[in-house]
């Protein structure tokens, strides 16, 4: 256990470095809050994958697998579907509207009561979504370590702050392909190693069918069979559609927004396409294998609940020892990832569409670039805070599991929410005011299913109230569609603009200018070639020939994703 708190050490002093390194790349706000706009597409793509992901994947998602086989891989089919339509025509747009943050493009949509609605929600629910991760790896990291969970979550969270701080976009981005390839590497490997402890290809098949014969793994579930009739077929579309409602909404919007042009942001969307069905395909192998073979150990588990800890658990089984460590500094790399992101572009939202404007409006002079970037930190150390004490609270209660807290939460709140968001980018002759329409249609009945249990004691599973608040947003967009030319001129007059924007090419080298491509690639390409060195180390641990095998090929792995940076920083010119 001594050589696993040696690594996750290190892997912390990494984190920080990597931090410190790309601090030097921010001179303003755009800087901060987009990478100012030269994120090359396999950065971009990668930063993408590793904020759609979190250590939730491998304890709540995992979970859900290990109780009830791939009926919740339908969650990762919706965000596959999302990245599609992104590399399709949706990262172009949103690139090309020049904006700097999720918060400009609904401005840009809607207009600014619609933003300052988006900015508000966003301080409360972006911080929540992150905290629910947080609590998630807390709860993985604690299996292991036999730590208290609030401990870690602080130790977890305190480390994503610091280099969020001083890094920016352009840290979050850098670290997570740095993380993003240990990550990768690792859950291939395990993937490839609960197979072979299985009894190989045939052998999993052979379980997984038997699995399905007695029910447990059937994809769509009868009702009465789980708990709310999860994993029935209206949970299977309701989940999907509040899924891909994440992915593409115009407050999601801010991931495309840090590459260099329309084009890039497309690659980007694509590249991460590719990495996310290539890991699904192998992420939720462990979890089954874990039913398969170690259904008491997991069960065993004193966790509120234990089923969460399955991929853990697997882990513990089939991994050379020396690894372990490295398997939960993956899982720390994927939700930290998806912290960093959320603080950096809740931090954007909020410096530039709160603050900034709330300045202009009381007549103050404009905030000179250093004081903008010292603002945003401010607000990032402020937003960190909030994060780590909202998953502490959230660890302490019992009503709900780690799965069904985000999935209720994403019912009730976030859905209402972001329908109007999702329905502004397909029907352009909304006027601005229909945000409200649709929005208030949501919370409605969102409210209703909330207030009718407290009174009433009926019972709203997830997806009857996401069916409930599709429907009421839907309903009250076709009640308001006869009005719809009842609009301003300066209303039609911004959408008109909007979407001209998001049609007109970005010419990089005259609106940006300045490219950083041989500087991504030479500093990433450098920091994961002596991430695979230090994995080399590991061959030194007392370990079987098939285990040292098994070393060498992630140490492998990763040296070739450096050595294909640094191949390409030889190839790209210098800034």
């Amino acid at each position: 256990m001594n050589l696993e708190y040696l690594t996750l050490g290190a892997y912390f002093v990494l984190l920080i470095v990597i931090g410190g390194v790309f601090a030097r790349f921010n001179k303003n706000l755009s800087d901060f809050v987009r990478g100012g706009a030269r994120g090359t597409w396999w950065m971009v793509g990668t930063s993408m994958l590793m904020a759609g992901i979190s250590a939730f994947t491998f304890t709540g998602n995992s979970s859900a697998i290990f109780e009830a086989g791939p009926s919740a891989i339908i969650i990762y089919v919706a965000n596959i579907t999302g990245f599609i339509l992104g590399a399709t025509f949706l990262g172009r747009w949103w690139r090309q509207s020049r904006a700097y943050t999720s918060g400009d493009l609904v401005r840009g949509r809607f207009g600014f009561g619609a933003e300052q609605t988006f900015v508000v929600t966003g301080i409360i629910l972006n911080p929540l979504s992150a905290a629910i991760q947080l609590w998630a790896l807390a709860v993985f990291v604690s299996a292991v370590f036999g730590l208290p969970v609030i401990w870690m979550i602080t130790i977890i969270g305190v480390i994503t702050l610091a280099y969020s701080t001083s890094g920016g976009m352009w840290g979050v981005m850098a670290t997570d392909v740095v993380q993003g390839v240990i990550m990768y590497g690792m859950t291939l490997l395990m993937g490839v190693l609960c197979i072979m402890e299985v009894g190989g290809v045939g052998a999993f098949i052979e379980n997984y069918q038997q699995m399905v014969a007695e029910g447990s793994f059937t994809f769509v579930k009868e009702a009465g069979q789980y708990t709310n009739d999860r994993y029935t077929g209206l949970w299977m579309v309701m989940a999907f559609v509040m899924q891909i409602i994440s992915q593409i909404h115009l407050g999601a919007a801010n991931k495309f927004l840090a590459a260099k042009d329309g084009r890039e942001a497309s690659k980007a969307s694509w590249f991460c396409m590719v990495l996310m069905a290539v890991g699904v395909a192998v992420w939720f192998i462990p979890p089954m294998v874990a039913r398969f073979l170690y259904t008491e150990e997991v069960l065993a588990a004193a966790v509120g609940d234990p089923a969460t800890t399955s991929y853990a658990v697997a882990a513990a089984h089939v991994l050379p020892k020396g690894l372990l460590g490295v398997m939960i500094a993956a899982m720390f790399s994927a939700t930290m990832s998806s912290m960093d992101w959320g603080l950096n572009t809740t931090t954007g939202v909020v410096v530039n569409n709160f603050i900034l404007p709330l300045r202009k409006w009381m007549g103050k002079v404009t905030m000179p670039d250093l004081g903008q970037l010292r603002l945003c930190r401010t607000i990032t150390v402020l937003l960190g805070i909030l994060i780590i004490s909202m998953s502490i609270g959230l660890s302490q209660q019992t009503r709900f599991a780690m799965f069904d807290s985000y999935m209720v939460i994403a019912s009730i709140i976030t859905v209402p929410i972001t329908l109007p968001l999702v329905a502004g980018i397909f029907v352009r002759r909304m006027p601005g005011w229909y945000y409200f329409v649709m929005l208030g249609g949501g919370m409605i009945m969102s409210i209703y299913t909330v207030v009718d249990e407290k009174m009433n004691a009926n019972v709203w599973v997830l997806q009857e109230r996401s069916f409930l608040v599709v429907i009421g947003a839907l309903v009250a967009l076709l009640i308001a569609w006869p009005f719809r030319h009842r609009r301003s001129a300066a209303d039609l007059t911004r959408e008109t603009e909007f979407w001209e924007r998001t049609q007109t090419p970005v010419d990089f080298q005259k609106e940006v200018g300045g490219s950083l491509d041989h500087a991504q690639a030479r500093i990433t390409g450098n920091l994961i070639l002596v991430t695979g060195g230090l994995l080399l180390s590991f061959l030194l641990v007392p370990n079987t020939m098939g285990d040292r095998i098994a070393i060498l090929c992630l140490a492998a792995f990763v040296l070739g994703c450096g050595a294909l940076l640094r191949w390409t920083a030889g190839r790209s010119p210098k800034a």
